[in-house]
């Protein structure tokens, strides 16, 4: 009788462990959780370089306004395009100036863009800063 059950216990497949298509399933739901958090972390490091770029078009605006002002510049009307690297980026800076009612102001008006960027006007920007140039009389 003992060898009877034995032999039974023998005959019939093990219960324990994991069929070949639930390893299949469990490696799929992995594989697919994996991708998405690689995707999830290459939108972060993009999103985190566009900001240092625009950071940095916003520092060589910032600095060409400080310039005007602290040199007492009184820029001519129009429009001029310069190089304006920061950090180690090529950036290229278009300046307009405008003349205002008042005739001691000039608005100055500072767009940022990549320096690879085409010229014309559709080019994404990075920063755009306004300002105002003064030329008053006895300061």
């Amino acid at each position: 009788m003992i060898e009877r059950m034995k032999a039974r216990r023998s005959a019939r497949p093990s219960t324990s462990g994991f069929t070949l298509i639930e390893v299949l399933v469990a490696l799929t739901i992995a594989a697919v959780a994996l991708i998405a958090a690689l995707r999830a972390t290459a939108t972060l490091t993009q999103g985190a370089q566009d900001m240092r770029l625009r950071a940095y078009a916003l520092w060589s605006a910032e600095n060409r306004l400080a310039t005007i002002r602290l040199s007492s510049e009184w820029p001519e009307v129009g429009r001029r395009r310069f190089d304006c690297p920061q950090g180690g980026v090529a950036l290229r800076c278009e300046e307009e100036v405008f003349a205002t009612p008042n005739v001691f102001f000039r608005r100055v008006e500072i767009s940022v863009r990549s320096a690879d960027a085409p010229v014309e006007a559709d080019a994404p920007r990075l920063a755009r800063l306004v300002g105002f140039a003064t030329n008053v009389p006895g300061s």
